[in-house]
């Protein structure tokens, strides 16, 4: 009694140096964990008297168990803990409707139930709505009922059509319904003939846009539901007594939250970004309709639902299948994306035999790997840190990725280091202290300075060997990694499917089956494919603009671009208070015998190593806040700073 007990992290950190992690087999109890903690340190808890909720604290750091529904969303939870598995966030499989949320269950509605609503209609929303949508919608049913009116034939329909004229300039809170079935007859055949085209057209341009604005699906709901149901009614069954229409609101912030058939809808609104991209840049290759750089835009953009296809399918394959067939198609297309890119660029640098596409992949290359171990992790940490103040991850299994990024980058610049070494520094325009060009001794000021290594035998007796011994010295160190954390090592991360809600694989409705995914999987790789070509194919003038550097424009837009889906992924996971997959760190880089030199510039090759040692820094104690995520975002930008400023590489 007379010895003060040990602090909380004190004896955080004795219960850590003796106990011993658990298979997944093994029960995780609090007196299996006795035992093995000894005498000492069981007197030591009782005298703390710690809750068990501080226990149960303790042992989430043996074992890290999983709720799910099923055994695939299971397996697919299980594989964002592995290393080498792409992160996934959205499930693969269709939720239960009764198991959703009521604010989730209002964004699948059809729009056909009277609810109680309390509170007033004239929200800002709704107003908005009258301004974007109402008012048009509602004169072109005014001018329609007229013409129907003008028919005398028609005049049922016209009245219909004035009707609806009021009820879509302020639909909310009003109902429409079906009375009773009729028949088809001649003012039918009037209105399919001159009322119901023109309003079809109105709908359907009212329905795209309030599609694309995401927020204001319930207006596109709405007016889907007219186009195939209301108008398609005779006059006498229309009614605005009882509900067949029925909508109270016309935002919804919650819609970035809807998915269609499992993909969000922010991607699914920029899939026809691909078509367009198709369409002017492999049909109007003399750029009468558009621009390089329109193309260039477009053709950038449209990878970006791309790359969310490329994960959904990777994802729903993993989920479905064993270990092994998951391993290989993650390993296959878990990077897809980016290397899609680098080999269509270096190709068409190869083919024509222009260097600056090499200093463009370079540049890509680098704003990857600056990308997702400072950008994406740190916005996640920000984000994460503002929600949940403190959030903690495993640094034992964050420490393996971290050594195996020291060891890709190492690999990827030791030529560069080779050449800085042993190459012969080459300068251009040296001129002596009087301003001229001499060949005698004395001061001289030289400018575009560079270690050559390509002239004489240095290259290809020294460098070029170097260069296909770390090409295969990487994967086999990623071989290693994956039997270090999969099989001798497994317990670091020692995952445990808890029992949830649907036991086994009763009732589990799979968004896409595994032939369905692979099909999609390779379409959309294709179409990746083409986009990048595409992409090369148009950069030119973006690269001959003065303004901006290569370097920028490869680190930012071409290296980031095809990350938003990880970046969204990671942003989900830190708010669910899970940071430790927004923190996971890349670990390889890739290389082709396109006559790609694997020399970098001293920029990247500093940029690459200082960012590699601030995130292990940061990542070291195993805790993250809005801090740290500042701390490497800042860094980041500070980096991007130096690109935006830096000269164009020599040459381009």
């Amino acid at each position: 009694s007379q010895h003060a007990a040990p602090s909380h992290e004190q004896l955080s950190e004795q219960l850590y140096g003796d106990l011993h992690l658990h298979s997944p087999g093994t029960p995780s109890s609090p007196h299996t964990l006795i035992p093995a903690l000894g005498a000492t340190k069981c007197q030591a808890i009782h005298r703390c008297q710690w809750p068990a909720t501080e226990m149960l604290t303790l042992e989430t750091y043996s074992k890290l168990s999983i709720q799910a529904e099923n055994k695939v969303e299971a397996n697919k939870l299980a594989n964002n803990y592995r290393f080498g598995f792409r992160k996934w966030k959205s499930h693969v499989t269709e939720r239960p409707f009764e198991d959703r949320s009521e604010v989730v269950k209002e964004l699948y509605s059809e729009l056909t139930s009277i609810k109680p609503h309390t509170g007033s209609l004239v929200t800002c929303g709704n107003v908005v709505y009258v301004f974007l949508f109402g008012w048009w919608v509602s004169l072109a049913y005014f001018l329609v009922g007229i013409l129907l009116f003008l028919t005398v034939t028609g005049a049922s329909y016209g009245k219909l059509c004035l009707k609806l004229s009021r009820y879509f300039l302020w639909p909310f809170g009003k109902a429409i319904h079906q009375v009773h079935f009729g028949f088809y007859r001649l003012p039918t055949y009037v209105w399919l003939l001159l009322g119901y085209p023109p309003l079809v057209v109105i709908h359907s341009l009212a329905c795209f846009f309030s599609w694309i604005l995401v927020f204001t699906i319930p207006v596109a709901k709405m007016h889907v539901r007219t186009m195939s149901v209301i108008l398609l009614l005779i006059p006498e069954d229309v009614s605005e007594a009882k509900s067949l229409l029925c909508c109270y609101q016309a935002v919804n912030w919650y819609y970035y939250k809807y998915t269609v058939d499992g993909i969000n809808v922010f991607a699914v609104n920029l899939l026809p970004l691909v078509i367009i991209a198709m369409i002017i840049g492999y049909i109007d290759k003399e750029n009468k309709y558009a621009s390089s750089d329109v193309k260039f835009a477009v053709a950038v953009s449209s990878i970006i639902p791309l790359s969310y296809y490329i994960g959904m399918g990777i994802a729903s394959i993993s989920a479905q299948s064993n270990f092994a067939v998951g391993a290989v198609v993650n390993a296959s297309f878990g990077s897809i994306t980016e290397l899609t890119f680098y080999i269509t660029a270096l190709l068409r640098g190869h083919q024509a035999a222009n260097p600056c596409l090499q200093e463009v992949v370079k540049s890509t290359l680098t704003g990857t790997l600056l990308g997702c171990t400072l950008f994406i992790p740190g916005v996640c940490m920000i984000i994460g840190g503002l929600k949940h103040s403190e959030q903690t991850f495993n640094s034992r299994s964050t420490g393996v990725s971290s050594a195996l990024l020291f060891i890709s980058v190492g690999g990827v610049f030791a030529p560069t280091l080779f050449s800085k070494a042993y190459g012969s520094l080459v300068c251009e325009a040296c001129t002596n202290s009087t301003g001229g060009n001499s060949t005698g001794s004395g001061p001289f000021v030289c400018h575009n300075c560079h270690y050559d290594v390509l002239n004489g035998t240095l290259f290809h007796n020294h460098v070029e060997p170097l260069v296909y011994t770390v090409s295969a010295l990487l994967p086999a160190a990623y071989i290693i990694g994956l039997i270090f954390t999969l099989k001798t090592h497994s317990h670091i991360y020692d995952i445990h499917v808890g029992e949830g809600r649907v036991t086994g694989n009763h009732g589990a409705v799979v968004h896409w089956s595994r032939w369905r995914s692979l099909l999609i999987l390779v379409l959309a790789t294709v179409l990746t494919s083409a986009c990048a070509d595409l992409v090369t194919e148009n950069i030119q003038p973006i690269l001959n603009q003065p303004k901006v550097s290569q370097y920028f424009i490869g680190v930012t837009v071409l290296a980031m671009v095809p990350e938003i889906p990880e970046i969204v992924n990671g942003i989900q996971f830190a708010l669910y208070n899970n940071i430790s997959l927004s923190a996971y760190l890349p670990n390889n880089l890739p290389f082709f015998d396109v006559g790609f030199v694997l020399l970098f510039s001293d920029l990247h090759l500093w940029a690459s190593i200082f960012s590699v040692i601030l995130t292990n820094y940061i990542f070291m104690d195993g805790k993250s806040d809005y801090f740290q995520g500042t701390a490497l975002v800042v860094v980041y930008f500070v980096l991007l700073a130096l690109y935006y400023f830096a000269p164009s590489p020599a040459g381009c």
